[in-house]
């Protein structure tokens, strides 16, 4: 009893120690990204600020938003500059617990989850922001000055980022679930019809409500699921492979 106490309790302190080094990651790459918190924010409202009108411009509705909403996009940039060492740190403390071949499946799976939520992202910020933001300073009516508050734009781009990166990760979770066990290859197929009906759904969710910004994410969605189905039946057939040659 005493050993496990004292084994849980390592365990914390690991736990503790890596996420100050996390902590002390970010904050040394936050320092020097401060200083060009104003050019990061320009970069972040470029796609709407391309299709603004003459004279359009976004406005700080909060006293000291113009100083807090580019201090947060630094602070998340710094993050994402440090995800690889976040998810180092992370590998570090659950490796040990691992057998051989889960660890051998576990690195790509890693690497190709990291690939895909930022390719997810690039997706949202060069494809889906300027459709959506040209359509919507199309439709703006006559006479209607669209001026959008910087906290808002933050928050809504930020949103769709984390919508796209999770959009684009699931063709990692196909594969994870049918490495794991937990479906087969079959059955994902058969849900095929329910998975188009839950992409349009998750679209009208997280976007805004027009055709254009949920097809732009229900269908890669859908798309992307078809990708892992796909990749995940080359995983399933060494093992059918393997339990053929094995019986008598």
């Amino acid at each position: 009893m005493l050993e496990d106490q004292e084994s849980f309790l390592s365990h914390l302190v690991e736990l503790r120690n890596r996420l100050i080094r996390i902590l002390v990651a970010v904050l040394i790459v936050f320092v020097p990204m401060a200083f060009f918190a104003r050019e990061l924010y320009s970069l972040l409202a470029a796609p709407l600020l391309h299709v603004l009108p003459v004279g359009g411009t976004m406005i700080a509705t909060d006293v000291v938003g113009v100083f807090l909403v580019p201090m947060k996009v630094a602070l998340v940039v710094s993050f994402l500059v440090v995800l690889p060492y976040v998810l180092y740190q992370i590998w570090a403390f659950v490796a040990p617990g691992l057998y051989a071949h889960e660890k051998k499946f576990a690195v790509p799976m890693l690497i190709a989850s990291v690939l895909l939520f930022f390719t997810g992202m690039a997706f949202a910020y060069f494809a889906f922001f300027p459709m959506v933001f040209g359509f919507m300073a199309k439709f703006a009516p006559v006479g209607v000055s669209w001026m959008t508050d910087i906290e808002k734009y933050f928050s809504f781009v930020l949103t769709m980022f984390l919508a796209f990166g999770a959009t684009f990760e699931v063709p990692v979770i196909v594969i994870v679930l049918v490495k794991m066990g937990f479906v087969r290859v079959e059955k994902l197929r058969e849900w095929r019809p329910y998975v188009i009906v839950g992409a349009f759904v998750v679209g009208a969710i997280f976007t805004p409500p027009d055709v254009i910004s949920q097809l732009m994410m229900a269908l890669p969605m859908w798309l992307l699921f078809e990708v892992g189905v796909f990749m995940a039946s080359f995983i399933t057939q060494p093992a059918l492979a393997t339990s053929g040659d094995s019986s008598p």
